[in-house]
């Protein structure tokens, strides 16, 4: 049945049983982030409740959840394209290591690294996220070996894995492998003498329009590697071999959307990609940012891929608009949102976009109750560095320390222990203010649900739901909600999360 259909009978039957009133780049790459998300308004409404979902007419979950098996694997642990992932940004190898035990507890199920490459080094090796170093020249390659002056060396890398496999956790690597540094003399022998052409001449994108220029131009002076050349493709090959050999276990692919497709135009067209995706990796994901020239569809044939519009409707609900109809979708119709790595913010939004000062953490907790909650794909938290505000984008401007504790809140926390308890169930979605549309219930079969309240008074809850009768306290306050005869009953605070099951 697709999906529209069950909203629609779903609404029907809520409405009839119960009566009731009533969205890797280095700086300077051009960030499609912030476009309006394309969501289908594919809800059923009503002055109340404003409701798309998988109920059915016993209350029950969906029986069709075939299509959320990939959220589990076959021990029945969560499945990486699917559990929650800490971006653990600019944090070192030893730092990772020490904080290993809190972020298994806060609920997360695999850790994405920054890139690991040999890498530019500027201001005399200057350890600033910015000012006396730069967060972004780990994204500037040198060479394709393991180690950086900003993380650590190979051997703590690979004790990281070790230690975070014994407690379960997958390490995720960011690898820039479309470019390398911008200063053509920091950049290693290896490379340069690769082959006779190891990068392309195309000169700098002036065009995302062109799938030419923004597959094989230079981003904004990074050059721009020749990946059709097989040399070049064997060396990068070997490099993600051996970071899978020392324990990683995936990989995010920056610039993504910047390397060709195998069926793109003759001219330029590679089998790049189902060369170097052929590394042993359990998960793999590119940086596709939505716009001109993505083809995010074709991409997400090969690899998972980001959901860049959909963070801007999460924004949108962070800041208070939680309507159904803006975050339903995930920003293409064109991806099944198992495919899908979504966040609140990526590094790229923080430190080029202004989410930094447009957002507080307790707005960024509220958009990660949006995405995490869901039955979809694989939400990214991003750590923001330690100290910072709305005020101070760079808090304590050091690389390699740890971020923000905004990742280990226990209200992050208790959405993350839900997800993991849901996985594998589908989804109904409810705003249940009105035309106000600033509390939003994201239930998870008849098992528990995250409501969300974003105005900025108590709101009184008295709604239709498909979560079984019985007495529910909220994992964070133990506030009790109650459920009876398909209604749930409760008081959410201002600006409050709740998370039952």
């Amino acid at each position: 049945m697709k999906r529209r259909t069950i909203a629609i009978l779903a609404a029907l039957i809520l409405s009839t049983s119960v009566m009731f009133s009533g969205c890797g780049n280095a700086p300077g790459v051009v960030s499609d982030d912030g476009q309006t998300a394309s969501v289908a308004d594919t809800t059923q409404s009503t002055s109340q409740t404003e409701s798309i979902g998988e109920a059915s007419a016993d209350n029950s979950a969906t029986a069709d959840n075939t299509k959320y098996a990939y959220q589990k694997n076959d021990d029945g642990t969560i499945a990486m394209s699917y559990g929650a992932i800490l971006h653990a940004w600019s944090w070192s190898f030893k730092t990772i290591t020490e904080n290993l035990q809190a972020i298994k507890d806060a609920g997360y199920t695999s850790i994405q690294t920054s890139p690991i490459n040999e890498c530019k080094v500027g201001e005399d090796g200057g350890m600033e996220i910015y000012g006396n170093g730069k967060w972004y020249y780990h994204y500037q390659p040198t060479d394709y070996k393991i180690g950086n002056y900003q993380l650590g060396t190979e051997d703590e890398f690979k004790n990281m894995c070790a230690e975070a496999k014994k407690l379960g956790l997958k390490i995720i690597v960011d690898a820039p492998i479309n470019h390398v540094s911008s200063d053509m003399s920091a950049v290693s022998d290896n490379i340069k003498n690769l082959c006779d052409n190891p990068f392309h001449d195309v000169g700098e994108i002036t065009s995302y329009a062109s799938r030419k220029q923004c597959t094989q131009g230079d981003l904004l002076g990074l050059h721009d590697l020749n990946t059709q050349d097989k040399k070049v493709q064997e060396y990068e090959l070997n490099y993600l071999k051996s970071v899978i050999a020392d324990g990683a276990s995936g990989f995010r692919y920056d610039a993504a959307k910047h390397i060709e497709l195998p069926d793109d135009k003759d001219t330029f067209a590679s089998d790049f990609w189902p060369t170097i995706l052929d590394n042993g990796a359990e998960f793999q994901y590119g940086e596709i940012l939505q716009g001109e020239g993505d083809r995010i569809d074709a991409y997400a044939e090969l690899m998972s891929v980001t959901a860049s519009n959909y963070g801007e409707a999460v924004r949108r609900a962070a800041g208070g608009n939680m309507s159904v109809s803006n975050i339903e979708g995930y920003g293409s119709s064109k991806v099944d949102e198992s495919k899908f790595v979504t966040w609140v913010e990526s590094h790229d939004n923080y430190c080029n976009d202004g989410t930094w000062e447009n957002y507080d953490e307790s707005e960024i907790e509220r958009g990660w109750a949006v995405i995490a909650a869901r039955s979809g794909g694989a939400p990214l938290f991003f750590s923001r560095p330690a100290g910072a505000s709305t005020d101070d984008q760079w808090g304590n401007n050091k690389l390699g320390l740890a971020g923000s504790d905004a990742f280990k809140s226990d209200t992050v926390k208790a959405v993350n222990h839900f997800r993991n308890e849901m996985a594998g169930l589908g989804e109904t979605l409810s705003n249940l203010d009105g035309d106000t549309k600033q509390v939003l219930m994201i239930e998870r079969g008849d098992k528990g649900a995250v409501i969300i309240n974003a105005a900025e008074s108590e709101f009184t809850l008295d709604a239709p739901t498909v979560l079984k009768d019985g007495t529910y306290n909220d994992k964070v306050t133990n506030a009790e909600f109650t459920v009876s005869g398909g209604k749930i009953t409760g008081k959410i605070p201002a600006n409050g999360i709740i998370v039952i099951y």
